[in-house]
């Protein structure tokens, strides 16, 4: 009876080692790589954000100058309005002190923002030209949702495409006839090229009153990379 128990533990104990030297042995004829895709494609959302500043005495007098500017250009913006084409949204209000050199309140300084964005660049440069109670301060360029997901999926599609084909010149360099995927990782992002927003802000400042805002988009590159490694076969 002891024998038979001597036995099975060294059969248990032989197997955990062939286990454990199984998981720690080195990967054989494996092989990392990695390919990208990329798809240059012009950029179709603008935000513009437009914005003031008032100062006053207190905190209420500053509030109660803010609130009808942002209201007419509120009220002007949503003449315009168009879900996707024209969105508009109030953004950052804000109120806070500023203080002399004896550390005291001396007076009180506020902003209010409105931000405008959507696809239709005619439609926002125009609304922004008849909003007289704000001014522009900055305007970016990027990529709707929309074509961000198809870019994207273009994108993946060729750095996949590339992936197997540099992973079958791999294998085939190396004497194997074939590979099996092991892991996979994707990551994507953009590369906007967006070099006009403080210009913009400046012409806009220096055009007539009513006058559209001149805008210009750039171009964004979708770049997909695909990376990780092959079991050769």
């Amino acid at each position: 009876m002891k024998l038979a128990l001597q036995s099975i533990a060294l059969i248990a104990l032989l197997a955990g080692t062939a286990s454990l030297q199984a998981q720690t042995a080195p990967n054989q004829n494996v092989a990392q790589l990695s390919a990208s895709g990329s798809v240059e494609v012009s950029q179709d959302l603008l935000s513009l954000s437009l914005n003031t500043t008032k100062e006053g005495a207190d905190a209420a007098s500053v509030q109660s100058l803010l609130k009808p500017a942002l209201e007419a250009a509120l009220t002007e913006a949503k003449k315009a309005a168009l879900p996707g084409q024209l969105d508009v949204r109030t953004g950052n209000f804000s109120l806070y002190p500023r203080y002399g050199r004896d550390g005291k309140i001396s007076s009180w300084q506020g902003s209010a923002e409105l931000v405008l964005e959507g696809r239709d660049f005619a439609r926002i440069s125009a609304t922004a030209g008849k909003i007289q109670t704000l001014t522009v301060g900055q305007a970016l360029f990027s990529l709707s949702r929309e074509q961000r997901a198809r870019v994207e999926g273009e994108a993946q599609a060729i750095a996949i495409e590339r992936f197997k084909v540099k992973a079958g010149e791999i294998s085939r360099g190396f004497g194997f006839s074939g590979f099996t995927l092991r892991e996979i990782t994707v990551n994507a992002n953009d590369q906007g090229n967006n070099p006009r927003p403080r210009m913009m802000a400046m012409e806009a400042k220096a055009s007539a009153a009513d006058a559209p805002l001149p805008v210009e988009a750039g171009r964004s590159t979708v770049v997909v990379t695909v990376s990780g490694s092959v079991q050769m076969r």
